[in-house]
């Protein structure tokens, strides 16, 4: 029995040494990350669509910005905002944009930003580069403030940002997917339009990418 309590020993403090060695390079590899969505190459967008009886509206909006903290081995404890230029919002028909940014409508004048600021997460599920969650958030268009719970797809996408940036930047992406509905009366998008030809819901539908920059 003491032969084999003084192999054990030894066997045993290595064991523990090189376990308390390997810890931090574990911990090293899924330190959180801070994304920037503001994009140079004005890609990021939002689709958003009005589908009513009479009329179909469908435009979109590339000033994006907002910066998203995302750990692909810690979703659960994702924080950050997307703001959307609301000067941005664009529409084919000329007239039909200068409804859009006027005071009845957007007032993009007196509101200028349009945000969503991430509060949790849950039903989180990953695959791969690929979580999904449902983000309940504070949604803000022209004066007003709902909580929204949205389902976003994120992908993390290590060593991408060099094939996608203009001057080959290393670093990571992160693209952040979302469809979702809210309606125009909630915030007081001229709330008094015929619904037959202005549909209360607006679709918006997000695709963005965010550059986490590597000196």
């Amino acid at each position: 029995m003491k032969t084999t309590k003084y192999l054990l020993t030894p066997a045993l403090g290595l064991m523990l040494a090189g376990f308390s060695f390997a810890m931090p390079a574990l911990t090293a590899t899924a330190a959180p990350q801070t994304f920037d969505f503001n994009d140079p190459k004005g890609v990021n967008n939002v689709v958003f669509k009005l589908d009513a009886p009479l009329e179909a509206i469908s435009g979109s909006a590339n000033g994006i910005s907002g910066k998203v903290v995302f750990d692909p081995a810690n979703p659960a404890a994702t924080t950050g905002e997307i703001v959307v230029s609301a000067a941005s919002l664009h529409v084919p028909n000329p007239m039909m944009k200068e409804h859009l940014h006027s005071a009845q409508w957007m007032d993009v004048a007196k509101h200028s930003e349009i945000r969503f600021v991430a509060a949790s997460l849950k039903n989180i599920k990953t695959s791969g580069d690929t979580t999904t969650a449902d983000v309940t958030g504070q949604f803000t268009l022209k004066w007003v403030t709902r909580e929204l719970t949205v389902p976003v797809q994120f992908t993390y996408l290590k060593d991408k940002l060099g094939a996608r940036s203009n001057n080959r930047q290393q670093g990571d992406l992160l693209v952040i997917r979302a469809r979702f509905t809210i309606k125009r009366s909630d915030f007081n998008i001229n709330p008094g339009a015929p619904q037959d030809k202005v549909a209360d819901e607006i679709e918006l539908t997000l695709s963005i990418a965010g550059a986490a920059p590597r000196s």
